[in-house]
């Protein structure tokens, strides 16, 4: 795929729903900013793009997003853009209740991909939602170096499209270029 502009994707840091294995969508039910350490792992990959000349900063307005955004905005010296279409995966019934609720809800990735919670969304929801929003910049803007901040599972399945993998695929195969089989808390990934 052919982009008009150079992107990086930065996936917020540790907030208090990480440590507290809680899922957290919108509406945000409870206080879920970045911890301390969330904070130093958007310090530690903002080192990484320091020297990438980031011309915009576009991020998703939920609480612990904003933050990083807002963190890499000062030291950059930009204001990031919020966009409803980069939340998180909506949890539906399951916002506010533990991440291993959610989890066992589903009994494969396949069913996860294409089933969705209670008033949630599913894989496929996310991803028409993303990529919607990704079509809309790379027309407006060409040329420019732009930072994408968000959650793992817009974060991932964004990856993926781009890079031409199924839902499935972006899931399963491209592990290699995370840290681990998914985008982690803090860590910067390079699109293009």
């Amino acid at each position: 795929m052919k982009l008009n502009n150079k992107y990086y994707l930065l996936r917020h840091g540790e907030a208090v729903s990480n440590v507290k294995k809680i899922c957290s969508s919108w509406p945000e039910q409870f206080e879920n900013p970045l911890t301390k350490r969330g904070i130093k792992m958007i310090e530690e990959s903002l080192q990484k793009l320091i020297d990438k000349k980031v011309d915009m900063i576009f991020s998703s307005d939920l609480l612990r997003t904003k933050q990083t955004a807002k963190i890499v905005g000062k030291q950059l010296n930009l204001e990031p853009k919020f966009d409803t279409r980069l939340r998180e995966i909506q949890f539906g019934s399951f916002n506010n209740r533990s991440i291993e609720d959610f989890e066992k809800y589903f009994e494969n990735e396949e069913e996860r991909m294409r089933g969705k919670t209670p008033d949630g969304e599913n894989y496929i929801q996310v991803l028409d939602r993303v990529y919607n929003f990704f079509g809309e910049i790379d027309a407006l803007y060409s040329g420019k170096t732009i930072l994408i901040v968000s959650h793992q599972a817009p974060l991932l399945l964004l990856y993926g499209k781009v890079k031409g993998c199924s839902i499935l695929e972006s899931i399963e195969k491209i592990e290699t270029v995370f840290t681990e089989k998914r985008i982690q808390k803090g860590e910067l990934v390079e699109l293009n």
